[in-house]
Parts: structure tokens; sequence; C-alpha cells
């Protein structure tokens, strides 16, 4: 069984749909709808975030979530984290601590925030814990992926029943629950 490092837990499926038209992407991750699209610079209408700013939301996310949990573990005075992310492509002879040195490279820039009366070292460390976030961890490490054409019509159904089947005042309900 496949398990999210560390929790034992399984991780969400995710589907996405899109009409071979335009960019806009429907989005199901376990019970939660999201969408993706492009700016309108690159054909998009702009009407949701794009694959890249998704990528970085899962990094900054859950380095946020790690360096929390670690403030939090040690009882150290963290009272908030601003994780800031920029992905850019830059040339290979421009970075220099990089193991390739031709072409053009993917480049995550991330500034890390931290509010709260903590000592140099305690700062320090939170820094050094945050790229040992698991999606840091992912990024850094050789990816394997495998593609394969599904058979016709299998995901289509699914996606269209779990869209469906999910009733709006549920979702009302449970955000005022929230509040």
């Amino acid at each position: 069984m496949n398990t999210i490092e560390g929790t034992g837990t399984k991780p969400a499926n995710v589907v996405v749909r899109g009409n071979a038209s335009g960019f806009l992407q429907e989005i199901v991750s376990g019970a939660h709808q999201l969408r993706a699209d492009e700016p309108v610079a690159v054909g998009g209408s702009d009407a949701a975030p794009g694959p890249y700013d998704y990528l970085l939301v899962g990094l900054g996310a859950c380095t946020s979530m790690t360096v929390g949990l670690y403030a939090r573990a040690k009882k150290w005075p963290l009272e908030n984290i601003v994780v800031s992310l920029r992905h850019s492509r830059i040339h290979a002879t421009d970075c220099a601590e990089c193991e390739t040195k031709e072409g053009m490279l993917d480049r995550i820039d991330v500034e890390i925030g931290l509010n709260g009366a903590l000592t140099p070292e305690q700062r320090a460390k939170l820094i050094e814990v945050a790229a040992k976030c698991p999606v840091h961890r992912t990024l850094k490490s050789e990816i394997n992926i495998r593609l394969r054409t599904a058979p016709s019509g299998s995901l289509s159904e699914s996606v269209v029943t779990k869209v469906e089947s999910r009733p709006t005042e549920t979702a009302k309900r449970t955000s005022e629950e929230k509040i």
C-alpha cells in the first residue's frame, strides 16, 4: 500500500478534467474541488491558479506546516510563518551550486519569514528544518512518473459522479461551522 511518508495514510486521488478547447481544468482531490488555468498572456482566461502556482502552493504549504510542527514540538515561541515562493527558468551556467552545467534549469526561490521571539539559533534551525519538508525532499529526489492510457470512459464517469454527488449545502454548512 502506498502511503504518505510518516503518516501511514493513503494520498488522495487527484483527477483533472479539461475541455480541449481551452486551458481551464476542473480538479477533484479527495473531497476537494479546485480549478486550474493559464494566464491570459499564454492563451488562458486566468480564472484560477496555473500548474506552477499549484507546485509552489504545495511546497510552500508543506514548508510552513513542517516548520510550525517542529516549533510546536520544541515549544518555541514561533507565532507566524510566511513562505513566499517564485519559480523561474535559468541558464545552468548561472547556477554555481547546480550539478547540471548546460541548458536551462528550473529554479524555485523560497523566502521564509518567521515571526516570534526566537533566538538566532532557533531561527537557523527552523530554516534547516524547512528544507526537510516532504514535498521539498520529493522535488529534490529522483521522480518516476508513469504515464498510461486510461480505459475508455473510466475516468470521466467517476469524476462526473464525484463532482455531481457533492451537495452544495453540505459545503456551505461545513464553511459556516468553521467560522
